[in-house]
């Protein structure tokens, strides 16, 4: 009798391993809470699948090379699959145990000095676990789970908590390193009514006492990278007080355990691109060991290369295998100025209307636009194709580090390594369609010189400023993203949700890119998966009468089921806390975080179409 197969350990898609559980996050098994491990712990088959996209790697090389003097070359790799290779190799991604301390599920309880019943339960470390449980006092085994807290820092490193120093013994407890407790008092889990206490000597401490601000309870930051390998460690330093980092307290299934930091591309037609895909097929295996332009012509003469090689001329394949030998260029533009510099370059078409191709799109007629549309849209572009390339590049912890408007990282926020050694990263790749809408820079300008726009940017600025000083952050090294990213933002997140029912897609399979720049101004609304070949061609239908569709957005968003008290927000208001919204909420414009490139963040409606509190700041008066 063949012996069952064991099933594995856990599985993830490979686009989450890019966003909420790449190297260095947590995840819950059924009968454990692991930690993905690092790129140097990724197992992979003999031929990885590699992701050809120039210009994102150059953006990466700009991002990094302050960091990793010693970087050159960057590749991108898809992630692995779970599988076995014809050797019996397994492929995947290793996890570590994590954390290293479980709570006994037990049902007993203990009263206070003042009379408050506790629900308690022991403490175990790893090495007390015995077969999945631990056993008791009175040699009866016990089910356990993770215990839900850790420690971390603003740096990414994190560890367990040391239980032992937190509770802060009697001088005369000799229990320093096991029986210890944790205590829950009522069902809200506040932190204060959680205690850790000593078995023997009695002592109890409250959790809540290591998430007070500025709070030294946890100790210093010790730089533990436990996704990099067991004892793996640096120094950590806060880069502003030039000081080390004290743990916070980090539940482990919270929202800010962990922000993927990752970049992205939109695959645009390139005039040498079928002289590079052609370099790309045989430079690893044949032209990577030409060291000039004779040896190049006799290599060329093997089956594999001449046959990759057809029609191409010697000088410019050696120019081209010169260009890839000299390491990775410096990206000169900004992701998103490229972008929309080549939607707005073409009369007519962009890129080749073939299968193979990653880019192609059209210009619509706009002649037949009404007044209030064609006085602010310059030009529709109809997507036929596009591939979107996005790679992860690090993480951090507690606060994300989104990207700017123009799609560039800040430079300033210091991020987690993914890995021991990069000069590799993870990526994946998107194909599908989209619609994109150009509007009149002169439109913009107008706009952003009204009295009442003027007086809206100061309420939404002080907000922003708000927020700065309630997170701690320099307000020197972010900018805020201005009148005009706002707008279309929120204009963005209405046409979404009004092109959701018209489409065939569902609104968080639809994304954006807001263009808010020197360049021009525009809305990228599109969608793919992994791996597809063909889209359902919904997104360009509806481009074809985008304009009916932008009417039935700014009817959405005149009025919210949340009026008034919606329109009346105020974003300095300290007690809602929603320092970076306008008139903006789940009834109005927050959408899914999958389709939005700010975390539902920037958005204000009234600077859209007049509201039941606010008139005069709307980019379409009219409509209201």
């Amino acid at each position: 009798m063949k012996p069952k197969k064991r099933p594995p350990d856990g599985e993830i898609r490979q686009s989450q391993v890019l966003s909420t559980y790449g190297p260095g996050s947590m995840v819950d098994l059924p009968e454990a809470s692991v930690l993905i491990g690092g790129l140097n712990y990724w197992r992979f088959p003999p031929e990885r699948n590699e992701i050809l996209e120039e210009r994102l790697t150059a953006k990466i090389y700009d991002r990094l090379k302050d960091h990793y003097p010693d970087l050159t070359t960057i590749k991108l790799y898809t992630p692995p699959d779970n599988s076995q290779d014809q050797l019996g190799v397994k492929t995947g991604i290793k996890a570590f145990l994590f954390p290293t301390w479980f709570v006994a599920q037990t049902d007993d309880t203990w009263e206070s000095k003042n009379g408050k019943i506790y629900r308690t339960r022991p403490l175990i470390p790893h090495g007390q676990i015995h077969r999945g449980g631990y056993v008791d006092q009175n040699k009866k085994k016990v089910p356990v789970v993770p215990v839900r807290f850790v420690q971390a820092c603003p740096n990414g490193h994190i560890s367990d908590i040391n239980w032992g120093a937190f509770v802060q013994h009697k001088p005369s407890c000799t229990n320093r390193k096991g029986s210890l407790c944790l205590d829950e008092g009522g069902a809200s889990n506040d932190f204060a009514d959680i205690f850790v206490r000593c078995q023997q000597c009695g002592e109890r401490r409250p959790l809540s006492d290591a998430t007070l601000p500025n709070s030294k309870a946890l100790g210093k930051c010790e730089g533990k990278r436990p996704w990099l390998g067991m004892y793996d460690q640096e120094e950590c330093i806060d880069p502003e007080k030039n000081k080390p980092y004290y743990s916070r307290l980090l539940v482990r299934s919270a929202s800010n355990a962990y922000f993927a930091q990752s970049l992205s591309v939109i695959s645009l037609p390139d005039s040498n691109q079928k002289l590079r895909d052609a370099v790309n097929q045989v430079y690893d295996s044949v032209l990577q060991i030409a060291d000039s332009l004779t040896t190049l012509k006799l290599l060329r003469q093997t089956p594999l290369a001449a046959s990759a090689l057809q029609g191409l001329s010697d000088e410019a394949i050696w120019e081209e295998v010169q260009r890839r030998r000299n390491g990775v260029k410096t990206a000169d533009k900004s992701i998103k100025q490229v972008e929309i510099e080549t939607l707005l370059s073409q009369p007519n078409e962009i890129g080749e209307d073939i299968p193979e191709s990653n880019f192609y799109a059209r210009n619509r007629a706009i002649d037949k636009l009404s007044p209030m549309l064609s006085d602010r849209i310059d030009r529709i572009v109809l997507v036929h194709r596009l591939r979107e390339v996005t790679a992860q590049i690090g993480f951090t912890r507690f606060e994300p580090n989104l990207a700017d408007i123009d799609g560039e990282l800040q430079l300033n926020v210091q991020t987690a390594a993914l890995g021991r050694e990069l000069n590799w990263f993870p990526a994946i790749e998107n194909k599908g369609e989209g619609v994109f809408i150009s509007f009149s820079p002169d439109a913009i300008h107008t706009w952003k010189e009204l009295d009442a726009v003027k007086q809206r940017g100061l309420e939404l600025q002080r907000g922003f400023n708000t927020w700065i000083e309630r997170k701690g952050l320099d307000p020197n090294q972010l900018l805020f993203p201005g009148m005009p990213y706002i707008m279309l933002h929120s204009l963005s997140h209405l046409l979404i949700t009004a092109v959701s029912l018209e489409c065939g897609y569902s609104a968080s399979a639809i994304r954006e890119r807001i263009y808010a720049g020197s360049s021009g101004y525009g809305i990228l609304l599109y969608t793919g998966s992994s791996g597809s070949e063909g889209t359902l061609g919904g997104l360009v239908q509806v481009g074809k009468r985008i304009e009916s569709l932008l009417e039935s957005a700014l009817e959405l968003g005149k009025l919210c089921s949340n009026d008034p008290v919606c329109a009346h927000h105020k974003p300095a208001d300290a007690h809602e806390e929603r320092f970076l919204h306008g008139a903006a909420c789940h009834g109005c414009l927050l959408i899914a975080e999958t389709s939005c490139e700010r975390n539902n963040e920037f958005l204000d409606r009234a600077l859209v179409i007049n509201t039941v509190e606010s008139a005069g700041a709307a980019f379409f008066p009219e409509h209201g």
